[in-house]
């Protein structure tokens, strides 16, 4: 009877280089270990990719994360569920509108308050989800070409994000990073101005993305590099937790805005793109529709937008927030810190208790998700009765489709790595939180 042979794994941790060149040289073929990362252009961040070559075919891609952890989720518990939003925007941070959504709804199931959220609140969520899905999507486009070596598409893909971070900046004050989706709804209503330059970006869009089609579509080049590379069928995405456009590529209309619908998308019309091609040419056609369908949501949020207050009336849960935009910066309005401090002793003492404790959560445990634009975003909370999170874990679409990486790089060659990594679009932000 003879043994079994048993495979070899290594540890990929950090200053381990001689190790996993050792490990990976013990066999009797002769291989190539590449160390791909974590500082490399191509790979989205500090993503470590430990490649073994056969001549140019990648018979083993491994990877590394770990890089970048910031510990968003342990700090949010030594912070306010309020303060808690300055944390998530910044997980992915290409994605800022969806991290603080789903903290907000997973908060507001724990409170019991999700149907007393204002109708307009919500309608102003969807819009600026919808607004950053395009933003995260060209951003997409736009390293797609940069990493393919053309680099119009680059300047392109960050031309046309140019124009909703242009909104985002009017909304909240911030191009990123805007903390402006709170519990019980959001921070201030839409300036003076908003909703026509919002209607002006709904005309000038279309124009944008034809113009991007004909750089891409039928690029004999650009189809070299993707057509059948990075193969994932439907099979595979099902087995590793794939969601978002990579599912979608692969044939399933998969969406939890139609499946799963939360703050009223039951209430839009819109269609949810697929395509069976499961390849790198997919997934980016699959965006640009992903796009087109965000375009007709954020038209019938400007339609639906009719006049109420963004923040829940429960005072003991609303931040007291009239902003406004002042030499500093953005903060309260000059009236409304006239309001607190000159109305009551009352007041002024409710005001600072909020802001300073925070108000309280029942205990309990809640888990929300949102079609995020990479994929299923999710964030599981618990309280323990107090006014911060007792544990808070999200589920981040771009750690989740990192596990991906072997089975579409692994018997391609090296330079369809860096296709297959562009085409998952992962944020390092977001997988080292």
């Amino acid at each position: 009877m003879t043994a079994t042979p048993t495979e070899t794994y290594v540890d990929a941790s950090g200053g381990d280089w001689d190790e996993v060149v050792a490990a990976a040289q013990r066999g009797n073929a002769e291989r190539l270990v590449v160390n791909m990362g974590p500082q490399h252009p191509s790979t989205h961040g500090v993503l470590r990719l430990i490649l073994t070559l056969d001549g140019e075919t990648v018979t083993e891609a491994r990877v590394g994360i770990g890089y970048l952890h910031t510990g968003i989720e342990k700090n949010m518990e030594y912070r306010t569920w309020t303060q808690g939003t300055t944390f998530v925007t910044r997980m992915d941070y290409l994605t800022p509108i969806f991290n603080e959504a789903v903290y907000c709804l997973a908060v507001e199931k724990l409170l019991g308050v999700t149907d007393r959220i204002p109708d307009r609140a919500n309608v102003i969520r969807v819009m600026m989800m919808e607004l950053n899905r395009m933003s995260s999507h060209f951003v997409a486009m736009a390293t797609f070409g940069m990493e393919l070596g053309a680099t119009t598409i680059m300047t392109n893909g960050f031309r046309e994000r140019e124009l909703v971070l242009d909104i985002f900046e009017m909304v909240t004050g911030l191009r990123m990073n805007h903390a402006y989706i709170r519990p019980g709804g959001v921070a201030q209503d839409l300036p003076p101005g908003a909703v026509g330059k919002i209607r002006e970006l709904l005309v000038e869009m279309p124009k944008r993305l034809d113009d991007m089609r004909k750089l891409l579509d039928a690029n004999p080049l650009y189809l070299a590099r993707t057509r059948d590379v990075a193969y994932l069928d439907l099979a595979g995405c099902m087995a590793l937790g794939v969601t978002g456009p990579l599912l979608r590529s692969a044939g399933l209309a998969w969406d939890l805005r139609k499946a799963k619908p939360y703050c009223g998308y039951e209430n839009y019309e819109f269609d949810v793109p697929v395509s069976d091609g499961a390849d790198v040419y997919a997934r980016y056609r699959v965006r640009m529709a992903e796009i087109d369908e965000s375009l007709k949501i954020v038209e019938q949020c400007l339609d639906k937008l009719a006049p109420g207050p963004v923040m829940i009336e429960d005072a003991k849960i609303g931040w007291p927030a009239q902003l406004a935009i002042g030499a500093d910066g953005m903060g309260n309005s000059p009236a409304h810190i006239a309001h607190i401090m000159g109305g009551s002793m009352e007041a002024l003492i409710h005001h600072f208790k909020l802001v300073t404790e925070g108000f309280r959560v029942p205990p309990g445990q809640a888990y929300a998700a949102v079609e995020g634009a990479k994929g299923e975003l999710g964030c599981h909370a618990v309280s323990d009765g107090g006014t911060r999170p007792y544990r808070l874990h999200f589920r981040d679409p771009s750690f989740t489709h990192l596990q991906a990486v072997a089975a579409m790089c692994e018997g391609g060659t090296v330079a369809d790595v860096v296709a297959a990594v562009a085409s998952i679009d992962p944020v390092m932000g977001g997988v080292d939180r």
